[in-house]
C-alpha cells in the first residue's frame, strides 16, 4: 500500500451533528462540518480519501459499516453515546475486519462513570480522547501510520 491510495471512513454517532451548539464548553465550538473539512485537508496531505457518515440511528451506522466501511483501509470511529452501549456497532466493526481508531472529543475517563467503559476500545487499534477537534486529526495521523506500517 502506498501513501497515495489510503481510504479512510469516518463514523460519527448520535448528536455529533449538533457540535458547535451542543455544550460547547465540553465539545468545543467547531461544528461537525468544520471537523470533517479539517480531516479532508489532512487526508489530502496524507494521501488519503476520506468518506464520512453521521447518524443518530444505530442501524444506519451498522449498515454503513457493512456497506461502505468494510471497503475502507481504515476507520475513525466516534460512536458517541453508542460507544458505551452498542453491541451492534461492535459486532459490525468486528465483521468488517477493518482497523479502526476510536476517537472522542472529550476525555471519557474524566466524565461520568457510565462513560468510562467502551465496548469498542479493546478491538480498536488505539484510542484518542480528550483533545477536542484534534482527537480526529491525531487519530487520522495514527491510523495512516498504522496502515502504512502494514500491521
Amino acid at each position: 500500500m502506498t501513501i497515495s491510495d489510503l481510504s479512510v471512513g469516518v463514523l460519527n454517532g448520535p448528536n455529533l451533528d449538533l457540535l458547535g451548539t451542543r455544550e460547547p464548553e465540553l465539545y468545543g465550538e467547531a461544528g461537525l462540518d468544520g471537523i470533517l473539512s479539517a480531516l479532508d485537508e489532512l487526508g489530502t496531505a496524507l494521501g488519503a480519501r476520506v468518506t464520512s457518515v453521521q447518524s443518530n440511528h444505530e442501524g444506519e451506522l451498522a449498515d454503513w459499516i457493512r456497506d461502505v466501511g468494510y471497503r475502507q483501509d481504515g476507520l475513525l470511529v466516534n460512536a458517541a453515546g453508542y460507544t458505551h452501549t452498542s453491541v451492534v456497532l461492535r459486532d459490525a466493526l468486528l465483521a468488517a475486519e477493518v482497523p479502526f481508531v476510536e476517537v472522542h472529543l472529550t476525555n471519557i475517563w474524566a466524565r461520568e462513570p457510565f462513560r468510562h467503559h467502551s465496548l469498542l476500545s479493546d478491538i480498536a487499534v488505539g484510542v484518542v480522547s480528550g483533545f477536542g477537534q484534534d482527537s480526529y486529526l491525531l487519530g487520522m495521523r495514527a491510523l495512516a501510520t498504522h496502515l502504512r506500517s502494514g500491521k
